[in-house]
């Protein structure tokens, strides 16, 4: 039997970074920003991709360097994320990795673990005031679009985009 065939812009080394989503033919930059609203992280993916899934890969992409000698730090103090991001594997993923999080939980999960009762378990730890800071990412996100060649994705190619991204990235860290 044949393979399916691939969308275009599948996401791989070399692909488009494009893909049908609900908006039409779109990207998705995922990323991790600062308490200051600077990107740590970047990544592309095509327009259908599940934001819970890139979770890991920009956690992973994160390199702070230090002032003076030693490693990068790779380890956020806190993470604050949207529903999007409430489910167990990202929620396991913080816990092995020792990072504090505020996600709040999806209203349906909360509905299911209530309906279980006491089989449901403790509900997920929450900070309120962690949790507001979240806007964080959204304003990183706008500062991004203030370059136009992010904002209207006009490169065709994945890694050009990042590239073209990643300049935009600089900008903002040198103006900060």
């Amino acid at each position: 039997m044949a393979e399916p065939a691939r969308p275009p812009g599948g996401g791989g080394a070399g692909g488009e970074g494009l893909g049908r989503s609900r908006g039409g033919f779109t990207t998705k930059l995922h990323l991790s920003a600062d308490g200051r609203c600077r990107p740590l992280s970047l990544i592309v993916t095509p327009g259908q991709r599940a934001d819970c899934t890139q979770f890991k890969p920009v956690l992973e992409k994160i390199r702070v360097p230090k002032l003076g000698p030693g490693r990068p730090r790779k380890k956020p103090d806190s993470v604050a994320a949207d529903k999007a991001y409430s489910n167990g594997p990202v929620r396991n993923y913080l816990r092995l990795r020792g990072i504090r999080h505020a996600i709040a939980e999806k209203s349906d999960s909360q509905a299911a673990r209530q309906r279980r009762g006491s089989r449901g378990g403790r509900p997920p730890g929450f900070n309120e005031e962690r949790y507001k800071k979240r806007n964080t990412v959204e304003r990183a996100i706008n500062k991004l679009k203030h370059a136009r060649a992010v904002a209207t994705r006009y490169d065709k190619r994945r890694y050009i985009y990042l590239g073209t991204a990643t300049a935009a990235v600089l900008a903002i860290w040198l103006r900060a």
